[in-house]
């Protein structure tokens, strides 16, 4: 991976110098596709630095942020959503209910759905983030959720990003919110990935060159002949864990690839492109040749600390975790699937699997890939989070080991302090389940 400053950049440092006069005087620049979007949304030519109000297409609430959302809304006394907008409450991080509070939440949740017409999803429909890819983001949506991984959304070219409870409460009943125009970091990719390694391990990679902090409040924009070898899951993937080094969003171009995408979903009236202008200013241009990579993994307590599976290979794990809104789609599924038939999950080794929707749930079995699983000694869950922030369905105890395909592995993250969580791909996790201890995927494929 090579980073370096474009030389489009002097203008973006000129400007923070001398702040907007710059574009006054006769200077033309491009817009970045976060540029993009606020300026279409705030109705003003926005770029880096900018402070804008903008309007927004979609705010929700998660079952374990949003009790508070909704108190903060009527604390601020809003007798309903503001019409331009939709709003959405989902039922998916401690879902079935682990406890009488949990329970009692999604009580509140559900009477605020009904009492202001929110669209509300039920236990079982699966995680929010993959639920809006589904069925709500469109390409130059503004979005914010209660949840620091409604990112996601930005592999189908919208800018989504994870706002606090009241922040989302005022969003609610105004319609609108105020931004500050996040610097952008372009990713160039090219080439194309090498079998056994996947858009986990890219992503893995940035994150661990760049840091958990690298890139705090930017924009990392992914752009590059490499995107068009990237279909939607694995766009949906890396935007998914931009805002583990920090992001702001992440966002893709929205292409023929998204155009697909959207009308497997019966959605293809909400496509329209989004791409950078060809001039855009990037405060960074990071290059990685895909066809270099190989699977990576991140190990405890932070997902920034990361090396290739190699480097750690053997190590022993008593729990896999596959799933969530990182890699619970049915191509992470089917890959799984693919690498374990015929096979037996590691006696010592717990296999847990949570699809990310109802709907993947349902594909996924009529394709043979759960039953497949099953066989294999794999325990399934209700779509939903799972196990992935250690309230239910597979919490780990003191001094265990999990793999997981998941995005954090802070202390404590799933469950216990005293246990350790490492991230990597879909591929790799099975592979570890069969050996029951970390594992590259390349040697069953």
């Amino acid at each position: 991976m090579q980073i370096k400053l474009s030389c489009k950049s002097i203008i973006l440092i000129l400007r923070s110098k001398f702040g907007r006069d710059l574009y006054g005087v006769g200077i033309i620049v491009g817009k970045t596709i976060a540029e993009i979007i606020l300026s279409a949304k705030s109705g003003n030519v926005a770029h880096a630095s900018d402070i804008v109000v903008a309007q927004i297409d979609l705010a929700f609430v998660q079952d374990t942020t949003g009790p508070l959302t909704v108190r903060q809304f009527r604390a601020g006394r809003f007798k309903k959503i503001a019409s331009s907008l939709k709003a959405a409450v989902f039922l998916d991080h401690v879902a079935p209910s682990q406890s009488r509070e949990m329970s009692n939440d999604h009580i509140l949740l559900r009477d605020f759905a009904r009492q202001t017409g929110a669209l509300i999803t039920e236990v079982g429909d699966g995680v929010c983030h993959q639920l809006v890819a589904e069925s709500l983001a469109k390409p130059g949506d503004l979005i914010v959720g209660t949840d620091s991984h409604t990112v996601t959304a930005g592999g189908l070219g919208a800018f989504a990003c994870g706002m606090g409870s009241s922040d989302v409460a005022i969003a609610l009943g105004l319609g609108k919110t105020w931004f500050r125009v996040p610097e952008t970091f372009l990713v160039e990719l090219k080439g194309k990935f090498s079998e056994g390694v996947y858009a986990k391990d890219l992503i893995l990679y940035i994150i661990g060159k760049i840091g958990a902090g690298g890139a705090t409040y930017k924009a990392l924009e992914f752009g590059g002949d490499g995107v068009s070898e990237m279909n939607m899951s694995q766009r949906l993937t890396v935007s998914n864990m931009v805002v583990e080094a920090g992001a702001k969003v992440g966002l893709f171009p929205s292409d023929e690839a998204t155009r697909r995408f959207l009308t497997e979903q019966g959605r293809t009236d909400h496509y329209k492109p989004i791409v950078a202008d060809s001039d855009a200013i990037y405060q960074k241009i990071i290059e990685i040749n895909m066809g270099d990579l190989e699977p990576m993994v991140a190990k405890p307590h932070t997902v920034d600390n990361v090396v290739s599976v190699k480097e750690i290979a053997g190590t022993k794990v008593q729990q896999v975790s596959i799933g969530t809104c990182t890699n619970g789609r049915l191509e992470d599924i089917e890959l799984v699937a693919r690498i374990l038939k015929g096979k037996q999950r590691y006696p010592d080794t717990r296999l847990i699997i949570a699809p990310a929707s109802r709907d993947i749930l349902v594909a996924a079995t009529k394709a043979g890939y759960i039953g497949t699983l099953l066989e294999a000694g794999a325990a399934i869950l209700p779509p939903g989070c799972g196990s992935c922030l250690g309230l239910h369905q597979g919490v780990l105890g003191d001094g265990e080991s999990c793999f997981s395909t998941a995005n954090r592995n802070f202390k404590g993250r799933m469950g216990s302090a005293e246990a350790f969580v490492y991230l990597g791909s879909p591929a790799t996790a099975a592979a570890t389940a069969i050996r029951g201890e970390i594992t590259d995927p390349r040697e069953f494929l």
